[in-house]
């Protein structure tokens, strides 16, 4: 992907941030951005580093994380394609708090704050939609510390599992295959459990028949009755 021939408005103009935006107002945002590329294990930001933007994933996936004083690291989300991240600090105009590192081979869209501000103050409904998106990420960090709290290992990496399937997804029997998009350690710490715990709680699930272990491929035999385990 060459960044003279990345179209900056159309590419904003899927995204769920600026899909009800005019091509005017595109535009002017695309004045504000700019391409990059991150290798595989380069950071994107470290804890410290000047906050004047916001990130877009155009392709690959990015961590964030901290490392805690016993330089144990704890992941807290991973971005993929068309996933944001750092609109709240920019806006506060403080440091990043975390560090964000490239898992892949990644292509960033960098949206520098002065256009979103410009743009906010110009458009009451850019700046509704700058609130729905800070507040689905709210909504989610929320929902990942009830998780921590008042959910087992095993119900977390069960929930994990089954993240996108619904109630009415799927008959009894039917397979359904998931794709760890990183390392099982990178997943443990994502649900705050230990390589080995979560190692253990797959070997468990598999002895239980509910699920097949092939790498990074996980196929859930029956998505009904693993939901419903242990009962």
């Amino acid at each position: 992907m060459s960044p003279r021939s990345f179209n900056i408005p159309r590419f904003l103009s899927m995204l769920p941030l600026f899909s009800d935006i005019g091509l005017p107002e595109l535009e002017r945002l695309a004045t504000g951005c700019h391409i990059r590329r991150v290798e595989r294990g380069e950071m994107v930001f470290r804890v410290g580093d000047p906050c004047l933007s916001f990130q877009v994933v155009v392709s690959g996936q990015v961590k964030l994380f901290v490392i805690s004083p016993d330089g144990h690291e704890k992941v807290i989300e991973l971005i993929g394609p068309g996933g944001s991240f750092a609109e709240a600090l920019m806006f506060l105009g403080k440091p990043y708090m975390v560090n964000a590192q490239a898992l892949a081979e990644t292509v960033l869209l960098d949206v520098q704050r002065d256009v979103v501000v410009d743009e906010l103050q110009r458009d009451p409904r850019f700046a509704m939609r700058m609130l729905a998106g800070l507040s689905r990420r709210l909504h989610g960090l929320v929902h990942d510390v009830q998780a921590y709290s008042l959910q087992s290992g095993l119900q977390r990496v069960i929930g994990y599992l089954l993240r996108d399937q619904t109630a009415e997804d799927g008959v009894t029997g039917e397979v359904v295959t998931v794709s760890l998009p990183v390392s099982k350690a990178t997943v443990a710490s994502r649900l705050s459990l230990t390589p080995e715990y979560f190692s253990r709680v797959l070997r468990e699930l598999e002895e239980a028949r509910l699920i097949e272990v092939d790498k990074r491929d996980i196929r859930i035999l029956d998505p009904q009755r693993l939901a419903a385990y242990p009962a």
